[in-house]
């Protein structure tokens, strides 16, 4: 049988996925990568470390996570689950491990060490790794004829996988070129905006305790009718545009309407405690250090670069005697610490995202093969299609498991 030309662009997780795949179905695979190495974006993914995917037991957990066009991934998370993920890195000699939130790590933290196992299994393919630039792609009477690349001139293709992410994080490559090419092959372009990115808030005061870290507190998001559509528990950062950290942004998921709709987030610093437990907790505060001005009250309570603040906004004098504070006084403070509120203005620029939301259509995508109902021969895999998840390793599933569909069935 005559080998296909296959060409996979972009070398992000998803593109090779994908490459790999086709490879091992005997095609002649090329994967053409802008950047000088491959896999930048997964270098930097979970501080570094690489969240592989999520450990959850079933697949519909991974379908739950996913807010944005779920049904479209029914057949790619079925045919290549998050087990065959974590079995993929354990065949090419990567062991892994299960943290918090069944979050899936390699067990050396390092994401060079996930990028170094995709390439021997793309050089174990023979794949073609080129480095150099797309600048079109052509069809003709609506099936793949070629790619033009900028050093490289034109290529012969039967097949394109496209894989080129989306707009967040510009300097690992995702440039948005492939919108542009997809696009002109006659494919929508949903609306672009970023998913899991910091926010910016309307409060000012954030900027002063910019880089301070918080652990183990609660947030509540609500929306303009103050139902609430998100809870998480966990670590957040401010900064000197608002609010930062991984419950940051695994929250501004669920704010998809701004800026158009009004969002606030309620921060709880004492989640493990209710209202009359923190009631108590500050009376015993305030007895201890009864003698002592308000300022230097809670040191045993709150991290000392919030405690300024904290008074501030609780309008107690910082020097007046912790035994004269009243008990309306001390009830304010209480609820001041478990709803600490901020209005949210906006998502910060989508550069600063991890992800980005929207791309192509999943209408005119075939949801079994990842193929163009449009275009005979061009597959879309990863970021680029209109599909995105929450944190926690959900995000890079969907590239491995469209990345395996695009490259079984091309």
């Amino acid at each position: 049988m005559e080998k296909k030309n296959i060409i996979v662009i972009g070398g992000g997780p998803a593109g090779m996925m994908a490459a790999g795949m086709a490879a091992k179905r005997y095609s002649n695979v090329t994967l053409i990568e802008q950047n000088k190495i491959l896999g930048k974006k997964l270098l930097i993914t979970g501080k570094g470390r690489c969240n592989i995917t999520n450990g959850c037991e079933e697949v519909e957990e991974l379908i739950r996570n996913v807010p944005q066009n779920a049904a479209f991934l029914y057949s790619a998370f079925y045919t290549f689950t998050n087990q065959d993920t974590i079995d993929f890195f354990n065949q090419l000699g990567l062991p892994t491990k299960i943290e918090r939130g069944n979050r899936v790590f390699p067990v050396s933290d390092k994401s060079a060490d996930v990028v170094n196992a995709m390439k021997k299994f793309l050089i174990d393919n023979h794949v073609e790794i080129l480095k150099d630039r797309v600048d079109d792609i052509m069809a003709v009477e609506n099936k793949i004829h070629s790619v033009i690349l900028k050093e490289r001139g034109e290529l012969q293709a039967d097949t394109v996988i496209l894989a080129t992410g989306g707009l967040s994080y510009p300097l690992t490559g995702s440039t948005g070129d492939g919108y542009t090419w997809a696009e002109n092959l006659g494919h929508t372009i949903t609306e672009i905006h970023p998913s899991l990115v910091p926010l910016k808030t309307e409060e000012k005061w954030p900027k002063e305790l910019s880089g301070l870290s918080l652990k183990n507190i609660g947030i509540t998001v609500y929306n303009s009718k103050n139902k609430p559509v998100y809870h998480d528990f966990g670590e957040m950062l401010f900064a000197h545009f608002g609010l930062t950290g991984p419950v940051i942004l695994s929250a501004s998921a669920h704010m998809r309407n701004l800026p158009q709709e009004s969002y606030t987030l309620v921060l709880d610093l004492k989640p493990a405690l209710d209202e009359s437990q923190l009631d108590l907790r500050l009376q015993k505060d305030f007895q201890k250090y009864s003698n002592k001005s308000f300022k230097n009250s809670l040191k045993d309570l709150l991290p000392s670069a919030l405690i300024n603040f904290i008074i501030r906004l609780s309008g107690i004098s910082p020097d007046k005697k912790t035994h004269s504070i009243t008990r309306d006084e001390r009830k304010n403070l209480g609820r001041l610490l478990k709803e600490l509120t901020f209005h949210i203005k906006d998502f910060c620029d989508i550069e600063r995202a991890i992800i980005t939301s929207g791309g192509v259509s999943v209408k005119e995508i075939n949801p079994s093969t990842m193929e163009s109902k449009l275009v005979s021969g061009l597959y879309f895999a990863g970021e680029i299609i209109d599909v995105d998840a929450y944190t926690g390793g959900f995000n890079l599933q969907i590239a491995f498991s469209t990345g395996y569909l695009a490259g079984t069935n091309c």
